[in-house]
């Protein structure tokens, strides 16, 4: 067991301390600076290797960045052109940030337990949590951004009157209006609380499971850890291909004008 169980009160003071984010303020306005920090840093780290790669590209023999560039680039052009339907040309750059983001934002998932927040204790934080997916603020901040486009081409695209007419008059006809506002409602809201849930929620239960791994005598952990790791590494890409395809989907349908 963990030397840091014991300092901050066995089992249940070790999860809590992993979990727990470090946080400026109160109410409303508190601020989770890890969260911030390793998002920006992540988004910061893709940045520069794409642009690398961008400033270094050659139509002869390309070399190994280039390849991986190209080739995660033509996945997610792959995956737009079979999902979306309309014509955009914010959706390709969009669903790349989306899916790259997302993806190492969980990939921080797999770092040793202990040692991001050890090295944070030495500088004098009390917490440290790591995974910026595992904040739920994150994650809905996120799906947020993504609903407020999906308002925003609903109307561009159908105008301010024929979104009205979606939202009040399907599908039954205008004899059940209130009832169709209701369903509409319902189903927008929807969009961004199940994105933000469904990748909040796995990639938490994840984090979690490391850390009671890391609870267990030290002869059983690496019994355990490395399979879940390699485990982890399916549920990490596969979180952040499924966030990146349903907001395809999602705007997909904003573009469509009947």
């Amino acid at each position: 067991m963990s030397t840091e169980t014991h300092e901050t009160g066995g089992a249940t003071g070790y999860i809590v301390h992993h979990l727990t984010p470090l946080s400026s303020g109160e109410g409303f306005w508190t601020l989770h600076l890890d969260t911030l920090f390793f998002s920006i840093s992540v988004g910061g780290f893709f940045l520069f290797w794409f642009y690398k790669a961008a400033c270094n590209s050659t139509s002869g023999v390309p070399g190994g960045l280039q390849n991986f560039v190209e080739m995660i680039v033509e996945f997610v052009d792959t995956q737009v052109k079979d999902s979306f339907h309309g014509r955009s040309a914010l959706i390709a750059p969009l669903a790349l940030t989306i899916f790259l983001w997302v993806f190492l934002m969980n990939f921080m998932d797999l770092f040793p337990v202990d040692l991001l927040p050890m090295l944070g204790s030495a500088m004098g934080l009390g917490y440290l949590r790591v995974v910026p997916s595992t904040d739920l603020n994150a994650t809905f901040a996120m799906s947020i951004s993504v609903f407020i486009l999906i308002i925003f081409y609903s109307v561009k695209i159908k105008g301010a009157i024929g979104f009205g007419k979606e939202l009040l008059f399907q599908p039954f006809g205008p004899w059940l209006l209130p009832f169709n506002l209701l369903l509409k409602v319902v189903e927008e809201v929807a969009k961004p609380i199940s994105l933000g849930l469904r990748l909040f929620g796995n990639l938490y239960a994840g984090e979690l499971i490391f850390i009671l791994i890391a609870l267990l005598p030290w002869w059983i952990q690496p019994l355990l850890s490395f399979p879940w790791a390699v485990f982890h590494i399916l549920i990490i890409t596969l979180q952040a291909f499924i966030f990146m395809v349903l907001t395809i989907v999602y705007l997909s349908l904003a573009h469509e004008d009947h």
